[in-house]
């Protein structure tokens, strides 16, 4: 008699061609992913060739009840960690019958920028720190705590080891094994300062694939956490007082600052991304201001400042960067549950698009 396992784990490709995709997208919160899973005859390489698709938009809050089919366009293709063999993941963004996007998709605004002629030509690379918490499933309080009480405070946990310190490394595992499978650009992972957080990494990577990149692994965590019975959260503040929050420190280089005299064109970078601090600001996150308190390792909300080093900073640039004259920075300010579409496209629209 077949377990549930073996079903599960059956090997389609023993007795058929045919492939299941995933499609993925991003649903009507701006943070909520979605997905529903279709046969196609035989294995497929390029998103051009998978049949666009559609959804009932009125069921995740983008689209009214009496017009609510949304059409979702494949855009990026992932191999899946979960069914294995030639089955795929597919990232997707979202539009109106007629090819309008719809307001929650940021990827097409994103495409825009980065197809341009001067942004193309700078080959952006971006490298995505993204912080998250585990929540115990039924009170919604961090794994690894106390219920309705706390541990120790902060200082063992960070990129620690053993039973009392760290918390859900199966999870962490699980999910770095996963992305290399899927092809995911996952370059590390650690612990974090606050119990039951913790990072990974996505990068480096080019323009838009990084955002792609970032939302599939997302899903693929989220995927892990409802197999084990975890919570994933992204707030940028899960748990109020002395404890730190979660962002999603993005670094940034561009070919003029990779290359020979790279610092000048660094500082001239975070001189207009110091000039458009607000609208950064309002693009990156919800509940950002909950974090950006200019405690635990972040700068004030309403300053703007940076410095090399300085964790403290808004913008902080490597010692490494500043001893080779050329590099990256980081820009520290977004939150873990920002739209990485958003903050990608932004910061290279203001650092080489925009004139002051």
């Amino acid at each position: 008699m077949a377990l549930l396992s073996d079903l599960v784990n059956l090997n389609l490709s023993d007795s058929t061609e045919k492939v299941i995709v995933e499609y993925i997208w991003v649903g009507g919160s701006g943070m909520d992913l979605r997905s529903k899973a279709r046969t196609i005859s035989g294995p497929v390489d390029d998103p051009k060739k998978l049949p666009k698709w559609n959804y009932d938009g009125s069921s995740t809050g983008q689209a009214p009840g009496e017009d609510s089919e949304v059409i979702i366009y494949p855009q990026a293709i992932f191999k899946d960690p979960f069914r294995r063999g030639n089955n795929i993941l597919v990232m997707c963004d979202c539009y109106t019958p007629a090819g309008e996007p719809i307001p929650t998709n940021k990827r097409h605004n994103a495409a825009k920028i980065f197809s341009h002629p001067d942004v193309a030509a700078e080959e952006p690379w971006y490298g995505i720190e993204q912080e998250y918490t585990l929540l115990q499933k039924d009170v919604k309080w961090p794994i690894g705590w106390p219920v309705g009480g706390f541990p120790g405070p902060q200082g063992p946990y960070y990129c620690a080891i053993g039973a009392d310190k760290a918390f859900g490394r199966d999870i962490v595992d699980a999910h770095y094994k996963a992305c290399l499978y899927a092809g995911i650009n996952i370059s590390g992972i650690n612990g974090e300062v606050m119990p039951g957080q913790w990072e990974f990494q996505v990068g480096p990577a080019v323009g838009i694939s990084a955002a792609d990149e970032l939302w599939v692994a997302r899903y693929i965590l989220e995927r892990i956490t409802e197999i084990a019975g975890v919570v994933l959260s992204f707030d940028p503040k899960p748990i109020q007082g002395d404890w730190n929050g979660a962002g999603a420190h993005t670094n940034y280089s561009t070919k003029s600052t990779r290359n020979e005299g790279g610092y000048g064109v660094i500082k001239k970078a975070i001189e207009k991304l110091g000039l458009r601090h607000k609208e950064h600001i309002a693009a990156y996150g919800e509940g950002n201001e909950r974090r950006l308190t200019g405690r635990h390792e972040t700068a004030d909300i309403n300053n703007f400042l940076w410095g090399v080093a300085n964790r403290g900073a808004s913008i902080r640039v490597g010692r490494d960067t500043e001893k080779e004259g050329k590099g990256y920075f980081e820009d520290r300010r977004p939150a873990s549950n920002m739209d990485p579409y958003t903050v990608t496209s932004m910061i290279a629209d203001t650092t080489i698009l925009w004139k002051p």
